[in-house]
């Protein structure tokens, strides 16, 4: 049995956690927030910050912020762990971040793999997130039985920063969703269309997409999809507005979604909502 020490008790480090403990891991996870201390003894793992016997270390942090404050400087993960510790990242960070930790845990020789998860909260409830996984293959492959337990699909996508870049287009596509089909229905509402009946006029045409037919019903409803944040969006859509930058690739589309999501973010603030767009959106169109 390995020794892991997850750090991040959130939405998705903790069913994790639940998880790995159901698999009879031996699991210590540690998180800044001490009120989640007795959810974590609940289920069966211990309290407190990743010890040096730790073999396996998961991060499961909000962004790139807290991630890079945790693992780097004199007082970060990576100066305390122990030399061969095998470092998995489930964070969805920015592609630049791998950057600065694909060779600071080199110097340490810490065995880096970034794994960000799709899926959200109640696929980490199921054991069932998808990954997109990037660095050392044999790490991956080596990983396999622990990832197993939390994850039902796995995407290998290549060296460092790969991962992290594959999963924030995927949302990128999600959140260009959100905008262009709250301008749809806003704009056949305009017209006399009723939106019940838009839908079902497109999902038997070629918009026809997951999006449609599990999400435009929640916003329909005026359902908010309150699993992520709004800062949260923004500073995903603001990482690859700068990746976009630094490769030289037009990106007008990412820029425009990125402002509609930035002003939903000022007419709100920092709270929870994946279809605050929509609202964001209607609110204007309202007055």
């Amino acid at each position: 049995m390995v020794e892991i020490a997850l750090v991040g008790a959130g939405r998705i480090g903790l069913p994790v956690a639940r998880q790995l403990v159901a698999a009879e891991q031996s699991v210590r996870v540690h998180d800044v927030r001490a009120e989640v201390e007795h959810q974590v003894r609940a289920f069966g793992a211990t309290w407190g910050e990743p010890l040096p016997e730790t073999d396996l270390l998961l991060t499961v942090l909000p962004g790139s912020p807290e991630l890079r404050a945790a693992m780097l400087g004199e007082s970060g993960l990576l100066n305390r762990l122990r030399p061969g510790t095998v470092w998995l990242d489930l964070t969805s960070a920015s592609p630049a971040l791998a950057a600065e930790l694909a060779p600071a845990a080199a110097h340490h020789h810490i065995d880096y793999l970034e794994t960000p998860v799709g899926g959200g909260p109640d696929a980490a409830e199921a054991g069932e997130l998808t990954l997109y996984a990037a660095g050392e293959l044999p790490t991956f492959d080596r990983l396999q039985p622990i990832l197993r337990v939390f994850a039902k699909q796995m995407h290998y996508t290549g060296p460092h920063g790969s991962g992290y870049l594959t999963k924030l287009l995927v949302n990128l596509l999600w959140f260009n969703q959100v905008v262009a089909f709250g301008e749809v229905l806003m704009l056949g509402r305009s017209g006399g269309l009723e939106p019940a009946r838009l839908r079902q006029i497109l999902r038997e045409g070629p918009a026809a997409s997951a999006f449609l037919e599990d999400v435009v019903p929640r916003m329909l409803a005026g359902d908010q999809l309150a699993t992520f944040g709004l800062d949260r969006i923004v500073e995903e859509l603001e990482s690859l507005q700068d990746f976009a930058r630094l490769h030289d690739v037009p990106a007008g589309l990412t820029a425009l979604v990125s402002a509609v999501h930035r002003d939903a973010l000022t007419r709100f603030g920092p709270v929870d909502g994946e279809l605050l767009a929509v609202i964001h959106l209607e609110q204007l169109w309202r007055g």
